[in-house]
């Protein structure tokens, strides 16, 4: 879904005077938030889909979510299936809903995905966590090896385009570039399924990416890595380029372990 407009609500106090937000462009990543669910347990499935959105951080705090209609096109349910997840959802704390023209439901402005990550990370088994890693090294070093045996030159230079003007953006806009280069570098393995489940996974794995570089020291090793794995794919060399994938998920996992372990000892 590449709009993010939104509609009143008739329970929410009206805001003193129009509030004005910048409008954003979607990451890629939205794509595998707002897909169409099941018809069991919609309203769990939908406000499930939006909890997770918000506190992995790929709806940010202050962002204004899609209207009711939108959400329900997109998820392919009914309106009142919406309003009903919505209300669990601002009824856990994660969302605000104003009145007026400029109204709609909004990323409460305290919303922070590192602290939603660390919670996530403190109730997360090191089986799990582990179990995790296999699965997003497995499907991401495959679909890298496949780019490296098919992708265009030219393809792979657009891609590294985007890393090359990673400094002129924020901290958050990095975090969102590098998901979007790594679901772009496996969609020149030119496979569909590979593809959607990389989006599925990175949606998963990227607030554990925020823990272990969180600020721009960390996001600057992330790029490097990321070129590296670009360099193998461009150079045609499917095992450098499964190889650096593998390495880079075993540090993430291994460091998320001793994140882990230090936040236990101190606790």
């Amino acid at each position: 879904m590449e709009s993010l407009t939104s509609t009143p609500d008739v329970h929410a106090a009206p805001s003193a005077e129009p509030v004005r937000h910048t409008a954003r462009q979607p990451h890629r990543l939205q794509g595998t938030l707002f897909q169409p669910i099941g018809d069991e347990g919609r309203a769990e499935l939908v406000e499930r889909r939006l909890v997770d959105a918000i506190h992995r951080g790929h709806l940010r705090a202050g962002e204004r979510l899609p209207s009711e209609s939108e959400l329900a096109r997109s998820f392919g349910v009914a309106p009142v299936t919406v309003r009903e997840a919505l209300l669990t959802v601002r009824g856990m704390g994660l969302i605000v809903t104003r009145r007026g023209r400029h109204g709609g439901s909004f990323v409460v402005e305290d919303a922070d995905p590192l602290a939603f990550a660390r919670a996530e990370l403190a109730r997360t088994s090191r089986i799990a966590l582990r179990d995790l890693g296999a699965h997003y090294a497995a499907i991401t070093a495959a679909a890298v090896r496949l780019a490296a045996r098919r992708a265009d030159p030219t393809e792979t230079s657009r891609v590294r385009q985007r890393l090359e003007r990673l400094d002129d953006l924020d901290v958050d806009q990095q975090r969102r570039v590098l998901d979007d280069v790594q679901v772009e570098l496996v969609s020149l393995s030119q496979s569909a399924r590979l593809t959607r489940e990389q989006m599925r996974l990175q949606a998963e794995f990227s607030p554990y990416l925020r823990l272990v570089g969180p600020d721009a020291d960390g996001l600057r090793m992330q790029a490097e890595r990321l070129a590296g794995m670009i360099d193998a794919v461009e150079n045609a060399d499917p095992e450098d380029a499964g190889r650096r994938t593998e390495t880079m998920v075993a540090d993430v996992i291994d460091a998320l372990i001793q994140l882990q372990a230090s936040s236990r000892s101190s606790d």
